[in-house]
């Protein structure tokens, strides 16, 4: 299938993804719920591989919510034997691409093993100057603006303003997201950068994360750059 042409003028800045169907992937091949994520880091490598080509400045993925510890607590072990394995394997890749990693969340609740290896990959990459990779662990949007207004009241500040509230999300010092993408068919945000996508361009595909591939995040581009962002003007 060929891409559809893109006006490289007029990229996202930062492009958001909730990377949902792994789980439906393996059950229409009668496989186990692991196979399904594990299939998932072929789409999150092509992803971030085909954001750093088009010189796009900062994707976020939807990693692990903070509803996500209510699973099973195998699929939780499994996932998180995933990640730590995925960081190490990935970011020899990564530093080859210029990517820089950084993560979103409350990072203190996730496994030893899991922080160790981010730390370790976060530092391993910190001196590129490409694509920032955002992960948004142990994350939700509510926890996060929870831990913004807390940290404001701890400093003392009696009225906060939208500048002050943003410069203390997990995200203070990326652009807003202009695009945020849903897998699946799925048609619910479900806690994810309810502040900084106020005026994002929504985008659902019925492909199931597994499945994602550069021609499904150009055709999600296509359709932003078809779009009128009038921000609530006319």
């Amino acid at each position: 299938m060929p891409l559809p042409e893109l006006d490289l003028k007029r990229l996202p800045r930062h492009v958001a993804i909730i990377m949902d169907g792994n789980g439906r992937w393996a059950k229409a091949r009668g496989l186990p719920r692991a196979a399904g994520h594990k299939a998932g880091v072929d789409s999150v490598r092509e992803a971030v591989r085909s954001c750093g080509e088009l010189g796009i400045e900062a994707l976020t993925l939807y990693s692990f919510s903070t509803e996500n510890w209510l699973r099973p607590k195998e699929e939780v072990d499994t996932l998180m034997d995933l990640l730590a394995w995925a960081l190490k394997e990935e970011t020899p890749e990564l530093d080859k691409n210029n990517v820089r990693l950084r993560a979103s969340g409350r990072l203190q609740g996730l496994p030893e093993s899991v922080r160790a290896q981010l730390d370790e990959s976060m530092a391993f990459l910190d001196k590129n100057t490409g694509l920032v990779l955002n992960l948004a662990l142990n994350y939700g949007s509510r926890a996060e603006i929870v831990d913004a207004v807390n940290g404001l009241l701890r400093d003392g500040v009696k009225e906060v303003s939208e500048e002050e509230i943003s410069g203390r999300l997990y995200t203070a010092g990326l652009p807003d997201p202009d695009l945020l993408i849903r897998t699946s068919g799925e048609m619910r945000i479900s806690n994810f950068l309810l502040w900084q996508i106020a005026y994002a361009e929504l985008v659902v595909t019925q492909t199931n994360w597994p499945d994602f591939r550069k021609t499904h995040l150009h055709e999600a581009i296509a359709q932003f750059q078809g779009r009128s962002r009038r921000f609530g003007g006319l």
